[in-house]
Parts: C-alpha cells; structure tokens; sequence
C-alpha cells in the first residue's frame, strides 16, 4: 500500500516579500509626508505665544488648541476689540467670557433664551436673536457694556465679566484667563496663529471678504492696495482673487496693531472663506503646507525676496481659490 502523497511545502518568495515590504513603506513615507505638510487630515488651528508671555508663571499655557470654527470665532472678537481700538486687557476678559460660556461656539441653543458666542439673552436686552447670534454684534455689544464699567482694566478678569453677564457662575471664568491671554498676544500681539489641514478646493469669494473685513475694521488704519501696485503676470492674474489692504500713512502703532490681527484673521478664517495665501511682512502662511504654520519669506536680498505675491512694509494680501 502507497503512503499517501503530502502536499511539499511552499517555498517562500523573499524577492516578492521583499517587494511588498518595499510598497508598504513607500506608502508609509508617502503618509507621513502628507502628515507633516498637513495636506490631509483634520484640519485644526493653534495659537501660540513667545516662552515668558504669560501672565502667571505657574499654571499659564503658551499655546491653545482650536478647530476652525473656534479659531473664526476666537478671531472675530479679538479683531472687534482691536477695531473699536480697546487694550489687550478688554480683548483677554472678553475671549475669556467666550470660553466660558460657549467654548467658542456660537451655539443656537442655552439656558432660556440665551445665544450665541456670550450666551446673550434677547429678553434681557442684548438685541434680537438674529443678532446676538452674529459674532461680531455679540462680540461688539459684550464691549460696549465693558467699557462702562470704570476700571474695568485694574478689576480681576472674573469681577469684569461677571458686571457685564450677571452669571449664575460668577468664579467660573477666572479659569480661562490663561488660554484668553495666548489667544490675545496670538492674534494680536507678538504670537501668531497657524491653522492646518487640506487646502480648499473651491472658489473663495473676494467680494464677500472684502465686506467682512470692512464691517469689522472699517477704513480708519487701512485703505485697499490700489489696482496695478502689483506688477508682473502673477499679480495681474491673481488680483480678481485677491483682497489686499495697506497701512495708512501715520497709522502708527494703531496700524501695525490691526495689520496683525488682520493677518491672523484672515489665518483663522481660511477654511470658512477658502483663503489659499495670506502674506504679511515678510511672512507667509499657504494652506496645506508646513502643518499650517507661517514661513519665512526672507527680507530684502535673501531667498523668497522675489516672489510676486509677497506683501509690502505695513501690507496684508490675502489670496482666496480660485
């Protein structure tokens, strides 16, 4: 009787495994490039601040943490308190009083009739529901209020807040002073915001750009870069799609000031408003790159001296997809 015949083994294949070894990690390093330029993922935004910036040396934090939404809505009121030409300390109480009570939301729902960014109640007075619900009026009438309260700059953040919302909580915001400080010296002062994710991939809207700056900033420090400042064909190919603004003469330090906060602005708001660009001093921020952080362009004479879409002393460009 014949032994029953076994199957022989299967040899194995190194020049194949090998291979498929080799396509694997030429997918990891493809990932981990992408990762790192942050052309995919989740988008998110960061504000940060310079080492020694905060206010306490013990519990303060040098950077926060957003999702875009948060970041716009962060932006907005500090951009609303730069604006009405308000001290840092009146743009830190207000985003703190925001953290608070919305997380940076503006949230279509609260206790009783509360909305909103500050949770303003319409049936106390604060305006209708349509407007409590738009950030820059909510942003705008929190300062208002604020500003009559004497000494409100020399109060502690949490008795400053509380005159003006009258919250049931009123020890709850001293809690955020730390964060409401990075997000201040980041968007308008010596910090900065970078905001990650993908690039856009649909058509931004100049015109509506322009009116949201102008309805926030107004034309006090800024007057639009005239037509034709920018020679070459890539500034003539990319005017229609870009909204650029320059310093006035004599603006001083009120100008450098809303230059800065223009520019972070316009950081923080990229993805709601399909910003590709925006170029400020001899930095640039491009979505989709260097994990959403601004780059060194180099100054007069240095690499990046040339390209034609850098911006001017005391000018903010900002392009939008086209």
């Amino acid at each position: 009787m014949s032994e029953t015949p076994r199957p022989r083994p299967r040899r194995r294949r190194p020049l194949r495994t090998a291979a498929g070894l080799l396509v694997l990690l030429a997918l990891a390093g493809y990932f981990l490039v992408q990762h790192a330029s942050n052309g995919g993922g989740a988008p998110f935004c960061t504000a940060s601040v310079r080492e020694g910036a905060e206010p306490s040396p013990e519990g303060a934090r040098r950077s926060y943490e957003m999702t875009p939404e948060q970041a716009g809505n962060a932006a907005t009121i500090a951009a609303v308190g730069v604006a009405k030409g308000l001290p840092d300390r009146a743009v830190t109480i207000a985003l703190a009083t925001a953290i608070q009570e919305s997380s940076l939301r503006n949230l279509d729902h609260g206790d009783r009739d509360s909305l909103g960014l500050f949770q303003q109640r319409p049936s106390m007075g604060w305006g209708t529901p349509e407007q409590v619900m738009d950030p820059v009026y909510a942003a705008g009438i929190f300062y208002d209020r604020l500003v009559e309260i004497k000494g409100y700059a020399k109060l502690p953040l949490t008795d400053a807040a509380q005159r003006v919302q009258r919250s049931g909580f009123p020890q709850a915001y001293a809690k955020h002073e730390p964060d409401a400080f990075v997000l201040t010296g980041a968007f308008a002062g010596d910090g900065e915001v970078r905001c990650g994710g993908p690039a856009p991939t649909r058509a931004g809207d100049p015109r509506k750009l322009r009116a949201e700056l102008t309805r926030i900033f107004g034309e006090g420090t800024h007057t639009p870069t005239p037509e034709g400042r920018h020679g070459g064909p890539e500034g003539a190919a990319a005017r229609a799609f870009e909204v650029a603004l320059v310093e006035k003469q004599n603006a001083g330090e009120a100008g450098a000031r809303t230059s800065q906060m223009m520019a972070q602005w316009a950081v923080a708001h990229s993805r709601g408003m399909n910003i590709d660009r925006v170029s400020y001093g001899w930095k640039g921020w491009i979505a989709g790159q260097a994990e959403g952080r601004w780059q060194d362009k180099g100054g007069p004479g240095k690499s990046g001296d040339g390209d034609p879409r850098n911006a001017e002393p005391g000018e903010i460009r900002i392009f939008l997809h086209r």
